[in-house]
């Protein structure tokens, strides 16, 4: 791999349930990888468990040099890239920073008469999404650029 580090991530499809495994194996080769999860707490019947559920199901964000993209196909399970008007989607090095913010954190939003189809100022993220549903105080927003959706309270 080269010694520059680009100031960009690239998008990583994976198969369905593998995005960790995938992200475990990149990081072996030698290659920048992040996959943003949450941490959430189930109760089954018999016990309660943590479980790690990702932000961005079945992709993992790699930082890596252009010419040499190809080298995430070494790894089972990594599929294709994510592209954007016939090119490789890129994330900014800042949007990866504000993904591993909201991750780690839990963000508020003190705007209360949000309806379906609003956008709204995501917290911590300080980025516009579409708000998709509305759980009591639990709102749920897509994000344009990722196609992600992101949930937060409302307070």
């Amino acid at each position: 791999m080269s010694n520059a580090t680009p100031n960009y991530w690239f998008v990583v499809c994976t198969k369905p349930r593998n995005k960790l495994k995938v992200m475990q194996s990149l990081l072996d080769l030698g290659i920048t990888a992040y996959t943003p999860t949450r941490t959430v707490l189930r109760q089954w019947s018999d016990r309660k468990k943590k479980v790690y559920l990702p932000l961005l199901p079945s992709m993992v964000l790699v930082r890596i040099a252009e010419q040499e993209t190809a080298m995430v196909f070494q790894v089972p399970g990594a599929v294709r890239y994510l592209f954007e008007h016939g090119k490789r989607a890129r994330v900014q090095e800042k949007d990866v920073v504000v993904l591993q913010s909201y991750a780690e954190g839990k963000a508020t939003e003190e705007q209360a008469t949000l309806q379906e189809g609003d956008t709204v100022q995501v917290p911590q993220l300080n980025k516009k999404a579409t708000v998709v549903a509305l759980q009591g105080k639990k709102c749920l927003a897509r994000l344009a650029r990722l196609n992600a959706v992101v949930s937060f309270e409302l307070q």
